[in-house]
């Protein structure tokens, strides 16, 4: 188990970096990056793969939702993402090497790993070689995480002193339609902390009072949580929880 640096515990970290499209700077953009560093907030970006094997920082595994294009992420090669303006914005995806140049390690990085395998199962691999090529020679504050623990697993084998933890939730039938029944009941639990070798869990901030959470805290595995959206969500969420990732409004940053 590698903790997580001191700054993931008490700086608030910024969903899809500091983002507001009203501000030109939509989810995961440079814009966003550069305004949570000039900020102080720490930042969580998201990862999927390019078509030609590059860590790309973008959520959606489709282009429609956030940029002027359609189609899969995944069949697009870096240079080809990278030219699809975002919308609200005047450039295109980057590549986490890209993200990585402008944090320059002035503030936390927590990295999501985006399931690849579609069922949260084992068929992963290609995005996590390549997020940890790109992660070589980094010398900032990073951690990883995804909801998928194959993937953190992977990251285990890949950066083994690098810290890394699990994404999680209740696992609901209505956001994991995809996910089978057996493996969300599995899930749920967070049964794999160990096997992966976390040292925190970034859970759903509506359901931190679940026993799985409690069991990890017990362990002595930190407790991160998603997405907090008000000040009095995040009030709610530090009963239980060490620090939180946050969206649409301004959270106090540490003395």
């Amino acid at each position: 188990m590698i903790p997580l640096p001191r700054d993931f515990l008490t700086r608030p970290i910024a969903h899809r970096a500091l983002h507001d499209r009203a501000s030109g700077r939509p989810e995961n953009s440079r814009a966003a990056v550069r305004a949570a560093v000039t900020a102080g907030y720490g930042i969580e970006i998201d990862l999927q793969l390019s078509a030609d094997g590059r860590a790309m920082v973008f959520h959606d595994y489709d282009l429609g939702r956030l940029t002027v294009a359609r189609g899969p992420v995944r069949q697009r090669s870096a240079a080809e993402l990278g030219a699809i303006r975002l919308t609200d914005a005047n450039d295109g995806i980057p590549t986490l090497e890209e993200v990585l140049e402008i944090v320059g390690g002035r503030v936390p990085l927590l990295v999501e790993i985006k399931d690849q395998d579609g069922a949260l199962g084992p068929d992963v691999g290609p995005l996590e070689k390549a997020t940890a090529h790109a992660l070589t020679g980094y010398t900032g504050p990073v951690a990883l995480m995804s909801f998928n623990p194959y993937a953190v697993a992977a990251m285990a084998e890949l950066l083994p002193d690098m810290p890394r933890g699990l994404t999680t939730c209740d696992f609901n039938a209505t956001d994991w339609s995809l996910v089978p029944e057996a493996t969300r009941a599995r899930l749920r639990g967070i049964p794999d902390a160990g096997r992966v070798g976390a040292s925190f869990i970034s859970h759903h901030w509506a359901d931190l009072s679940a026993d799985p959470v409690a069991a990890m805290q017990d362990k002595g595995l930190a407790v991160l949580c998603w997405t907090i959206r008000t000040p009095e969500e995040e009030a709610t969420a530090r009963r239980i929880a060490q620090n939180v990732t946050f969206e649409g409004y301004l959270p106090s940053l540490p003395a």
